[in-house]
């Protein structure tokens, strides 16, 4: 069941959007080859706790990072791990969430790793303008199906595929909430767009074919089938009888 938010609980939401937007920010300062993703999520954790929130991804079904870190062709839920490396030309995506007075802020971007290709720097651009896309279709009278048709037809004129098996979702005091917020879909289709409704609209973009392959053996990280870059771009956002409210932000 779709719960929507009352005024008053969009505005309590701003403090835990606001501690995500900063480690995602600040985290993504830090990328550069040679330099762990250990190294970011530790950085990440400690700035989301001095921040007076909790990491939510943390623990959450297991998970042992408190951000997702994703390299390359893998397209979410990586493990930060000492062992991975970033290297110039590479592109990362970096997950971070928070949870302050139970409210939970989700948000997603990908980096460049020093100089990286003219195909790499367009899917990221492209990505992101897909992210905005959706957040503009989110319209009080419109429907679920038209955030996915407007990230999908930026992505698609770009001859990019759109990940199918992992989507957005609502978000409240549960990280993951109804509905769920497919990147693809037909216009005019879906359950009705109403104020309080509270999403996480995060576009998983591949250069290549939409298909995925994993999670292996961390039982997390997803890959592109063939071996394709991926990016994911991600704000939590508020749709009030006033407009749109990005929660994510500083």
């Amino acid at each position: 069941m779709i719960r929507l938010k009352k005024p008053a609980e969009i505005d309590a939401m701003n403090e835990a959007g606001r501690v995500s937007a900063k480690a995602l920010r600040k985290t993504g300062e830090l990328v550069r080859p040679g330099i762990s993703t250990l190294e970011l999520n530790k950085f990440a954790e400690n700035l989301i706790r001095m921040e007076g929130g909790i990491p939510a991804f943390l623990g959450y079904g297991g998970f042992t990072g408190s951000i997702c870190s994703s390299i390359n062709d893998q397209i979410v839920h990586g493990i930060p791990s000492s062992d991975a490396i970033l290297q110039e030309g590479d592109i990362i995506s970096i997950d971070t969430g928070a949870i302050v007075g139970g409210w939970v802020g989700d948000n997603a971007a990908t980096f460049a790793v020093g100089a990286i290709s003219p195909d790499a720097q367009r899917l990221l651009d492209v990505t992101e303008e897909s992210l905005w896309a959706g957040i503009e279709a989110l319209q009080v009278g419109g429907t679920l199906g038209d955030i996915g048709a407007a990230i999908q037809e930026v992505a698609e004129a770009a001859d990019f595929g759109v990940v199918r098996e992992y989507v957005g979702h609502g978000i409240g005091r549960a990280m993951h909430e109804s509905p769920s917020v497919p990147n693809f879909g037909t216009r005019g289709k879906g359950p009705k767009l109403k104020a309080g409704l509270v999403i996480a609209i995060e576009p998983m973009i591949n250069a290549g074919d939409y298909a995925t392959k994993g999670p292996f053996e961390d039982r997390w990280t997803v890959f592109t089938a063939d071996g394709s870059l991926s990016a994911h771009f991600e704000h939590t956002v508020a749709l009030t009888s006033e407009g749109i409210v990005i929660l994510t932000k500083e």
